[in-house]
């Protein structure tokens, strides 16, 4: 019998809009693979860890092809850097 898979944090590529409020809303994920995955809808955003896997940041939870999970965006800890942050999701290890 193999050890249950533990949960890792991957780093995605992620299509964003923003609202007239400076609001960011995720819109598409480019996973590994190179496939995209459209999000329905924004449900809920909120500063959290990510349980499973590590991290914090804020976590939004979507709608995609009718399924409600997770995305998180990651801030940057370095205050005025160019880049504000890095988007990961929670997937199982191979």
């Amino acid at each position: 019998m193999g050890s249950p898979k533990k949960p890792i944090k991957v780093y995605v590529p992620v299509e964003v809009a923003f609202d007239e409020n400076g609001q960011m809303y995720p819109r598409v994920i480019h996973w590994e693979d190179g496939k995209k995955y459209e999000m329905d809808k924004v449900l809920f955003v909120r500063p959290a860890r990510a349980e499973r896997a590590g991290g914090q940041g804020d976590r939004y939870t979507i709608r995609m092809n009718g399924r409600e999970t997770y995305i998180f965006f990651e801030h940057s800890a370095e205050y005025g850097s160019q880049i504000p942050g890095r988007w990961f999701v929670e997937r199982r290890e191979e």
